[in-house]
């Protein structure tokens, strides 16, 4: 299954409504399921039969029809720095979900954005591998890459800041 296909699948069923949905081919088993008392969640758990060895592992949890990329202003911490006073009028593109970040879609490319480039909505900024599988992220938001948060090759965690944007 394409990594398009399993987030496709996962709108699908959070805008269901489905409590829980298992999917079983040969080579994998993918388990979504809505946690009770936990409104706008879901978990997502993909199992994955490797040289006849059965490995399973949470990919993460993230809110009901999330978008490939989550958007939010970026907080100020208490032992903010001079250049953190500018960064809230930013906005953060943050992770879907935990992975490997990576900035190029193979390491003899270039990086899909680089600091001062304009991008769109759909504007594919980074990648991150999880389980195998190599999801693009896209930017959901019209504006100027302002900053690099994420090293290449990283491990990035569920809703973690990878780029700040200039929304103006």
């Amino acid at each position: 299954m394409k990594p398009l296909e399993i987030q496709d699948l996962i709108k699908f069923v959070a805008k269901s409504g489905v409590s829980e949905v298992e999917i079983e081919a040969k080579d994998f088993k993918i388990i979504i399921k809505t946690p009770p008392h936990k409104k706008g969640k879901f978990l997502v758990e993909a199992q994955a039969e490797v040289q006849g060895q059965m490995i399973a592992a949470p990919v993460g949890v993230a809110p009901i029809a999330a978008p490939v990329a989550a958007l939010a202003p970026v907080a100020e911490t208490p032992a903010s720095t001079e250049s953190s006073d500018d960064d809230s009028k930013y906005i953060a593109i943050k992770s879907p979900m935990i992975g490997t970040f990576y900035r190029k879609p193979s390491p003899d490319k270039d990086n899909f954005v680089n600091v001062g480039d304009d991008i769109s909505e759909d504007t594919v900024v980074a990648m991150i591998e999880a389980m195998k599988l190599f999801n693009e992220i896209e930017g959901e938001i019209t504006g100027k890459i302002v900053k690099v948060l994420v090293d290449d090759g990283s491990p990035v965690e569920y809703d973690q800041p990878l780029f700040l944007v200039d929304p103006s």
